[in-house]
């Protein structure tokens, strides 16, 4: 059994996913999992690479359909999408989705809040 190299660092969480979604939002249309294992600077496993595109299909960040033997794969959100995803299932977990929106406001740095409270008088505006 070969050991951890101590030296070698975790990947932040999600930055797989960011990545694979960059790759598909490069590409020209869909493309197969080997194109993207091909356009990774990260040198991952073709397993790896699927079973990070089989983790964004479930979160609906990316979608696929059958050409031939195989699946050819489309980004259907970028990096801000997948953020919003992941901020989305934090809030379905919870209980009290006031509460937890109202600690993550008064948690916000003033420029981020402000950005908020812009992005919510446009929203209003719209509606």
């Amino acid at each position: 059994m070969t050991e951890p190299d101590p030296h070698r660092r975790r990947r932040a969480q999600g930055a797989l996913e960011t990545q694979v979604l960059a790759a598909l939002n490069d590409a020209r249309g869909p493309v197969t999992a080997g194109w993207v294992q091909e356009h990774l600077t990260a040198g991952l496993a073709y397993t790896t690479v699927m079973t990070v595109l089989a983790r964004l299909l479930a979160k609906n960040a990316v979608t696929r359909r059958r050409e031939g033997r195989s699946f050819v794969w489309v980004s259907a959100s970028d990096g801000a999408g997948l953020a919003a995803l992941k901020m989305h299932r934090v809030l379905d977990g919870e209980q009290d989705r006031r509460a937890v929106l109202a600690r993550f406001i008064t948690a916000l740095p003033a420029d981020d809040e402000q950005v908020l409270r812009e992005l919510l008088d446009q929203a209003g505006d719209e509606g």
